[in-house]
């Protein structure tokens, strides 16, 4: 099974094929990875993907194996069997949110979002799919049960 990204802006599309599988259910995907491109501010860590909530929740990591922030993207996952690809198609649907350890939570790229409705890189159906998975997510984080996620992910890490 193959799992690819695709970036509205900018427009990006990428086979994650660096990236290890370390568990699955019908409902979620969890993978471990390192940066496409070196950072020196994280170097590596692991996501999440809740196909059916349309967030995927990760945890980026320092070199040092320190926590640098959990980071939330807003996604359309699809699956797709061909001739050419079989796998896990998410599209990201740019609405982020970053928590940090600190508590401090930012919702970015709002504008983005704005931007590629109106030039037509998602359709309205999306865009209503990214708001309402924003909200759901932001209404966890609001809530606490933010933190049953990132406790399950790193059962899964650990195990």
């Amino acid at each position: 099974m193959k799992l690819m990204r695709v970036r509205l802006i900018p427009q990006e599309t990428v086979v994650l094929e660096d990236d290890k599988i370390i568990y699955q259910d019908k409902d979620r995907i969890v993978t471990q990875w390192k940066t496409l491109k070196p950072r020196e501010d994280f170097s590596y860590g692991y996501s999440c993907y809740y196909l059916k909530e349309g967030y995927k929740v990760s945890k980026f990591l320092k070199e040092n194996g320190e926590l640098k922030c959990w980071y939330c993207d807003i996604i359309d996952a699809k699956w797709k069997d061909s001739d050419s690809f079989c796998g896990w198609i998410f599209i990201d649907l740019l609405a982020d949110v970053v928590v940090k350890e600190n508590g401090i939570i930012k919702v970015l790229d709002l504008d983005e979002l704005a931007e590629a409705f109106e030039k037509n890189l998602l359709n309205k159906e999306q865009l209503i799919w990214a708001l309402q998975c924003l909200n759901r997510l932001l209404s966890k984080i609001e809530t606490g049960e933010f933190q049953d996620i990132t406790v399950w992910i790193e059962q899964v890490i650990q195990s």
